[in-house]
């Protein structure tokens, strides 16, 4: 399930009535930890959280016309999904992820390599979402992708 959306607002209007509460409540823990710099938009059809140029010129490396991604939020057709790039490109960080997660939900883990899945919204660990949010300053993961991401 694609929404096609021109910002954050407009996204939120469309989701379905039984994403909504989730999504929202979503969006306020990340905004309330994320740490400062990184900016809220629309990043490829999900509400993102970047580095916008101005702190990060180069933008990313796929499409430099777009601000660096770090963190992405959807509801997707069977669930909804926290992207995040740093438990990606940080081993420590996925490892600390991974340990905390039972101790904050019962639903199982279901992960790919930056996206992590939830079935079902009631059980989504929003305090864990907003901790891991605000393990990485901007300066932390500018760092992280150009050791492990940018190509020279």
């Amino acid at each position: 399930m694609q929404i096609n959306a021109d910002s954050v607002n407009d996204y939120l209007e469309q989701l379905p009535e039984d994403r909504k509460e989730a999504m929202l409540e979503l969006r306020e823990v990340i905004l309330h930890n994320i740490p400062e710099g990184f900016s809220e938009t629309i990043s490829y059809g999900m509400i993102g959280y970047g580095v916008p140029h101005s702190l990060y010129p180069p933008g990313y490396h796929c499409n430099p016309k777009l601000p660096l991604p770090f963190l992405n939020i959807a509801s997707q057709k069977n669930f909804i999904a926290v992207y995040h790039m740093g438990m990606y490109a940080d081993e420590k960080l996925l490892n600390w992820f991974t340990e905390e997660y039972p101790r904050h939900t019962k639903a199982k883990l279901d992960m790919g390599k930056s996206c992590v899945r939830f079935k079902k919204p009631e059980l989504i660990p929003f305090e864990l979402i907003g901790a891991l949010a605000g393990k990485m300053t901007v300066n932390d993961w500018i760092n992280k992708y150009e050791s492990a991401f940018k190509r020279a």
